[in-house]
């Protein structure tokens, strides 16, 4: 809801209404909800996964430029991974694009393995180049390593879930 500030004129007279519209709104704005949308699933090598009766939903807070997101794919009986059988390479797209600038932007991942009760935490890079993605998963676990895709951290099943989240400087 933030929007650029009003340019106040010489002489001009301040209301009730004004000072709300500027002051109240904008500052409230800061701890309002969250906006849901459903990110874009892709991957670089061969086809696009496919969401099945899987989900894949999220939510970001926007204020000024600065983006925070959080993502949830829930791997349904019928989603697929997409790509040629590893290293598809996952990216998700983001609400907004990120601005251009720096070359490390770091995203947090969490992936739940839920036939064997364990999680694996990752982490994404920003690319502005595609059109604004969070991509090339990187397992943070020595025993797992390499970009994340349907083989790595593990085979994904019905009941997995992929956890998501990050902040970054939107492009406007």
């Amino acid at each position: 809801m933030t929007t650029t500030p009003r340019t106040w004129v010489v002489g001009e007279v301040v209301s009730a209404a004004l000072l709300n519209a500027e002051i109240r709104d904008q500052f409230n704005s800061f701890f309002g909800a969250w906006t849901s949308w459903t990110p874009g699933w892709l991957a670089e090598g061969g086809a696009a996964p496919t969401i099945g009766n899987g989900t894949l939903t999220g939510r970001y807070l926007k204020i000024g430029r600065t983006v925070d997101w959080v993502l949830q794919l829930s791997w349904g009986s019928t989603t697929a991974a997409g790509g040629g059988g590893g290293s598809e390479n996952w990216m998700f797209v983001l609400p907004s694009v990120p601005a251009t600038g720096f070359s490390q932007r770091i995203a947090s991942f969490d992936a739940f393995d839920n036939s064997a009760s364990l999680h694996y935490s990752g982490r994404g890079v920003y690319n502005t180049g595609s059109g604004g993605v969070v991509k090339t998963i990187v397992s943070d676990r020595g025993d797992n390593t390499g970009i994340w895709d349907s083989q790595l951290p593990f085979v994904y099943a019905a009941g997995d879930i992929l956890y998501g989240s990050g902040r970054y400087e939107a492009a406007a």
